[in-house]
């Protein structure tokens, strides 16, 4: 898993560092030719959703190193702070595309709907590790990356589901096969990631998602003996 992230965040982020959108999408190369002619607003936005989403993506599998709690809590702190920051960046951005995506209404919803989630639960991770509230701050911490995780799977469906239509003798062809592939991922890309997260989450016994809300804790009074 890290290294498949540090190879999407390393490739995946830096194809769009070589050359301007135009030249890029004139060669095909990922999603350069969807934004080329988008107004700047929106070319920014782009920019900095790969930016800061490549990083977190970089960042994230460290979280989990056992080691680098334990003996570098400084380390782990900053770092923390540093991915946590960059979704931030990553997840507005990412909503502010979800409406000139190319998969239409189906791009707006998955897309859009997977950047408000993962800066709704990046948040819930923050809050917990402030309020000292550790289990729970490791049990959202694997929900953002599980949302992370989604531009390395996004990129799996895709090769998946395009080499299943080549195999099931597809009339489609080329940019259709691609178009096919790439209406599914919008909610492929990350629905599985957060179930599995589920199940590890309470594999390692820490904090489930709650659905109402947690009974008030009750404030233990001192027996008579104690206060006499």
């Amino acid at each position: 898993m890290t290294l498949l992230s540090l190879a999407v965040a390393g490739y995946f982020t830096g194809q769009y560092a070589t050359d301007s959108l135009q030249s890029l999408g004139s060669r095909n190369v990922g999603l350069a030719d969807e934004y080329a002619s988008r107004p700047l607003p929106i070319q920014i936005a782009f920019y900095t959703h790969i930016s800061a989403a490549g990083l977190a993506l970089a960042i994230g599998p460290f979280q989990f190193v056992r080691a680098i709690r334990r003996r570098r809590p400084g380390l782990h702190r900053w770092t923390g702070r540093v991915y946590l920051i960059t979704i931030g960046f990553a997840a507005v951005a990412g909503f502010v595309m979800s409406f000139f995506n190319s998969a239409g209404l189906v791009g707006f919803f998955g897309f859009g709907g997977l950047a408000v989630l993962w800066a709704w639960v990046s948040y819930r991770a923050y809050r917990a590790a402030r309020e000292r509230d550790f289990a729970s701050h490791r049990a959202w911490m694997i929900r953002s990356f599980a949302l992370t995780f989604a531009a390395p799977t996004l990129r799996l469906w895709l090769g998946l589901l395009i080499t299943v239509q080549n195999l099931a003798g597809s009339d489609a062809e080329g940019q259709e096969i691609f178009d096919n592939a790439y209406a599914a991922v919008p909610f492929l890309s990350w629905l599985p990631n957060i179930v599995i997260a589920e199940l590890m989450i309470r594999r390692r016994n820490l904090p489930g998602l709650r659905f109402s809300p947690s009974p008030t804790p009750q404030r233990l009074t001192p027996p008579p003996e104690a206060s006499a």
